[in-house]
């Protein structure tokens, strides 16, 4: 699956809403099995790390999590080969374009291990 971590302002969570439900929708339609945005509601900042650390959280701002499921990591190669390459896609790689700072978001591949 892949996981993102992204910092949103709070005053533009309708266009973040829309834009997950574009992505979610091209993501689907090259074969990912699920797509979610959750946004947080039980975050602190930690002592030491936490996800409003990890994103350098701002004021105004919160944190939102995506995961997408695939049925393995050649498949997630395949299916976001061909969602990089829709056209939807292409309006928002500049990231003036998107309503968050791209610079302060992460993400990364994980294979689940324990699934019940």
């Amino acid at each position: 699956m892949d996981v993102m971590v992204t910092p949103v302002p709070k005053r533009v969570t309708a266009a973040y809403i829309g834009l997950s439900r574009t992505f979610g929708k091209i993501w689907r339609e090259h074969g990912a099995l699920e797509y979610r945005e959750c946004i947080a509601d039980d975050v602190s900042v930690g002592k030491h790390t936490s996800f409003p650390r990890s994103v350098k959280l701002k004021p105004g701002e919160v944190v939102w999590s995506a995961t997408i499921v695939y049925h393995s990591r050649r498949h997630r190669d395949t299916v976001n080969a061909r969602a990089m390459k829709d056209p939807r896609v292409a309006v928002y790689m500049k990231p003036k374009s998107l309503p968050f700072d791209t610079r302060r978001m992460y993400f990364g591949g994980f294979s689940a291990k324990v699934d019940l």
